[in-house]
């Protein structure tokens, strides 16, 4: 079941972030496009609806929504920041060839060794390579 205007408004006024039509639809692009998106992408595909909309906007909204803990930052890449909205500890795959990337389940609930006193507040896992798809392409 996809989330009303209404339940991410709810969402919204429960971390306390301040309504906004434009934050409203940030939030909604990234629930319905679960493709990890630059600021550039969500910028280029709702600009058309809200002609008002401004990149510093999103990243205002991202850097909100991040500090709510309604999304990850993800920066693969030294020169990409990427947003996803699933929030909970998984792996990232990136494919070098058509650079999706993809969520992937991970077990990282025990840490020993060095880290064992350490406060850990984000886990990170990724991993590079080339996806099924492209395999096939290339092949």
């Amino acid at each position: 079941m996809k989330p009303t205007f209404e339940n991410l408004a709810d969402i919204l006024k429960e971390k306390n972030i301040r309504l906004s039509h434009q934050r409203l639809k940030v939030l909604e692009y990234l629930i319905h496009n679960r493709c990890h998106p630059t600021v550039h992408q969500i910028y280029t595909d709702l600009h058309k609806d809200i002609p008002t909309l401004s990149k510093t906007t999103i990243y205002s909204t991202l850097n909100a929504l991040a500090e709510a803990d309604l999304v990850r930052v993800i920066t693969i890449e030294d020169n990409e920041t990427r947003y996803d909205i699933a929030t909970d500890d998984h792996g990232h795959f990136k494919c070098e060839s058509c650079g999706n990337i993809y969520d992937f389940d991970i077990e990282a609930e025990s840490i020993t060794g060095d880290l064992k006193n350490f406060k850990i507040k984000d886990k990170s896992v990724y991993f590079k390579g080339i996806c099924p798809k492209c395999q096939e392409t290339l092949s």
